[in-house]
């Protein structure tokens, strides 16, 4: 999978982007990111991304022209290694609510290009000419796009194959089949009085599965009822 990052603080994702399982990644040759400062597309000697929007208003706008060239250029370079068109992905307050049946869709794509909103946003003919999905990582505002994308890309990495150590690390995580994931222990088995339950020590792996499966549920009700609305198992829990 190929990832480009269009973003004014690269400095910002870089140090994320290179460490553990995207670094990994990276190494097994199953990701390339890259990342591209906005400002390395604008025409001006003063490298200006934004400005003031017309008809008044708080705060600046990014303009068109520089996201448009970058968008344009990494298409350009793209074209020799990539067979599908790129998709082009607004990190944004405004978009669809990443979930992980959303990350494992866009998982099996072969290129992204994430675009980090800033300021008050993006001119909307990006939005309208450029974009094909607008994606936020939850119901609040960020300073920038720029957190959205390195969670969007570590949530995407994690389900590429041979990425993960275990080939059932991502069967088994929360959200999976839409319920959160079963209590975890290791040792020591007793700690300051605190003993791990007995069934995960007793080497009965039916007995082990049931267990987990059950604490699954428990947990999902308790914490999160709402995901098993959309639980397929749903009446059968």
């Amino acid at each position: 999978m190929l990832i480009d990052i269009i973003t004014i603080f690269p400095e910002v994702c870089e140090p994320y982007l290179n460490s553990s399982i995207l670094g990994i990644a990276q190494e097994k040759g199953k990701l390339e990111i890259r990342l591209h400062n906005l400002r390395d597309y604008t025409l001006d000697k003063h490298r200006k991304v934004d400005d003031r929007p017309f008809g008044g208003g708080p705060g600046m706008i990014l303009t068109p022209e520089p996201v448009f060239r970058a968008v344009e250029h990494i298409n350009q370079i793209s074209k020799p290694k990539n067979k599908t068109k790129a998709k082009i992905i607004l990190l944004t307050p405004q978009g669809k609510t990443l979930n992980q049946k959303l990350a494992e869709k866009l998982s099996k794509r072969e290129h992204l290009i994430l675009i980090c909103g800033r300021y008050e946003g993006v001119d909307e003919r990006v939005r309208e000419s450029l974009v094909n999905e607008e994606i936020s990582i939850g119901d609040y505002i960020l300073s920038g796009g720029e957190l959205a994308a390195l969670v969007l890309t570590d949530s995407l990495t994690r389900l590429l194959p041979g990425v993960l150590g275990h080939k059932d690390s991502n069967v088994r995580e929360s959200f999976s089949d839409n319920l959160l994931e079963y209590p975890q222990y290791t040792r020591p088995a007793d700690f300051r009085g605190m003993g791990v339950p007995r069934v995960l020590l007793s080497g009965d792996h039916k007995k082990i599965e049931e267990w987990r499966r059950a604490q699954t549920i428990k947990i999902t009700k308790k914490k999160r009822p709402d995901l098993l609305k959309n639980t397929i198992n749903f009446k059968k829990i």
